[in-house]
């Protein structure tokens, strides 16, 4: 689903493979191609599925859930608790990201990946924010 199609444009191409490591832990891997070249893209997996809107995805999901939503607390907004995928895109509009966190999903819990407009940032009272909601990826998360 393309929200803003200057910016992720209808062609693109976005897959995500999820890896339940033997340790407890998972690794999400995302590719795109055919984006925007030379381009950060924040990525995110997120609560619910993609919809008609940008926000119909809900919250990053985060392994522990941080009571104040929307959650910009590094101490929970951080790629240890979420899973952060950031992209740059080369002169091809190309580029893989990897997030390996210690936990799994819970049943239900994760239902999509988001791309956003920046990188995600880190600072109090702005962690893991990324900019507008630009396309969104439904994922069948284990």
């Amino acid at each position: 689903m393309t929200y803003n199609p200057e910016l992720v444009p209808e062609g693109a191409r976005i897959q995500v493979k999820e890896e339940l490591r033997r340790d407890g832990g998972t690794r999400i891997e995302l590719r795109g191609r055919d984006l925007v070249p030379n381009r950060v893209y924040g990525a995110h997996v997120h609560t619910k599925p993609c919809g008609e809107l940008p926000t119909d995805a809900g919250p990053h999901y985060q392994d522990r859930v941080d009571p104040t939503q929307p959650s910009v607390d590094p101490a929970y907004a951080n790629p240890r608790n979420e899973v952060w995928l950031d992209l740059a895109t080369d002169k091809d509009g190309s580029d893989r990201s990897i997030g390996t966190v210690d936990w799994r999903f819970r049943e239900g819990g994760a239902r999509s990946v988001v791309l956003h407009e920046m990188a995600t940032t880190t600072h109090q009272g702005h962690a893991g924010m990324a900019g507008a909601r630009l396309a969104c990826i439904n994922v069948a998360f284990e």
